[in-house]
């Protein structure tokens, strides 16, 4: 791929290379309210008796967000920004975007998909063709136009190289304390942590499987700050239908839903805080400590609501811990794997306290954590 472009990883590809992915991830499906595995794993119902993301806009720069009858009275005006688009974001020419829309902000009034953060708004903004390969520009002009409409969180689902006005359009987002998320990338087309979830001021997100374990699709790097479910991941689709998606572009997802909430629950608290408070409440994973397959750990959304956590700079070894326990894997159905679209998300070095997050990770001198 040229380093210039900007990429939706080729579905087909993947659904031959994931182990029994027999259909592409956008496939409708019935509606099956026990597929959404991660809502159980995650103790979502737990977390939406604290808040389900009320006042927060999170901006869904992909490929538009079809108005599925789960996410229609979520679902905002947005933006067309590629050549010849006037559809305000509000169409879909392959699933992938409502898919990730449906995990952050799905309704589930049909009793069918909800979303970690149900009462969040969601913006869409189409900065991906349908051939899947855009172009930075693009996607720094959606960077702005979510920063200028409200969003208060990026999910990104797109990788490739950067540009003088992304690196301008992530700096300047980041100065307007909007949290900006990012995937990992999706073995085995990506080998590392993709760009531009690298750089200073990303959330960069990693995947785990229905057991709780790294994910195989999953790249992994000192970059990774979190982990979250990225295997067969229910969601909402095409033509009112839905979708199952594996990879990280539906961990990144459900990441930027936690961060509504967070939003939504301490709607004074700065971005870097917000992202401080992922980090610190995660479940640790692996050796102890931050590691490359799991970051911090996997998050964990009542601890990140209702925990006693310090400032940064302020850091003690001791948390207080949350009413939740350590999330257990749901023992439900499982769901044929199937490719979901590779997902990167884009951020740049930001400010003081981004910069001190970024530095102390690599110091491995990890966050408070809450005892379990």
């Amino acid at each position: 791929m040229n380093r210039g472009q900007v990429s939706v990883a080729a579905l087909a590809t993947l659904a031959i290379l994931t182990v029994a992915a027999a259909t592409p991830a956008h496939l409708e499906l019935k509606s099956n309210p026990a597929k959404q595995w991660h809502l159980q794993y995650l103790k979502a119902a737990q977390a939406h008796n604290l808040t389900q993301g009320e006042n927060v806009i999170v901006a869904v720069l992909d490929t538009g967000v079809s108005p599925h009858p789960d996410l229609s009275e979520n679902l905002l005006d947005g933006a067309d920004l590629i050549r010849g688009g006037n559809s305000e974001g509000r169409s879909d020419s392959s699933g992938h975007g409502t898919g990730m829309a449906g995990l952050i902000a799905a309704a589930g009034r049909r009793g069918a998909a909800q979303g970690i953060a149900p009462r969040s708004k969601v913006l869409p903004v189409v900065v991906t063709p349908p051939d899947g390969r855009g172009d930075p520009d693009v996607l720094a002009e959606g960077i702005d136009f979510a920063a200028s409409h409200g969003a208060k969180v990026i999910s990104i689902s797109s990788v490739g190289g950067a540009s003088s006005s992304l690196v301008r359009a992530i700096r300047t987002a980041i100065a307007a304390d909007i949290t900006i998320v990012a995937a990992a990338g999706n073995r085995p087309e990506d080998a590392f942590v993709g760009y531009p979830a690298v750089e200073e001021a990303v959330i960069a997100v990693g995947g785990i499987d229905r057991t709780g374990n790294h994910a195989a699709i999953s790249v992994a790097g000192p970059e990774i700050d979190v982990v979250a479910p990225a295997v067969d991941i229910y969601s909402t689709g095409l033509n009112a239908g839905y979708r199952v998606g594996t990879g990280t572009s539906d961990a990144t997802a459900i990441v930027a839903g936690a961060a509504a909430l967070i939003r939504s629950k301490y709607p004074d608290l700065p971005a870097q805080e917000v992202a401080h408070r992922l980090t610190a409440t995660a479940v640790d994973k692996g050796p102890p400590g931050r590691d490359d397959q799991y970051g911090y750990g996997v998050i964990d959304l009542v601890a990140a609501l209702t925990a006693d956590v310090p400032p940064l700079g302020f850091e003690s070894s001791n948390v207080t811990p949350p009413a939740s326990a350590e999330a257990a894997p749901d023992k439900g159905d499982s769901a044929g794997t199937v490719r979901g679209l590779a997902t990167l998300g884009v951020l740049v070095a930001a400010g003081g306290g981004y910069l001190f997050w970024r530095r102390r990770r690599r110091a491995d001198d990890p966050p408070p954590r809450v005892s379990r």
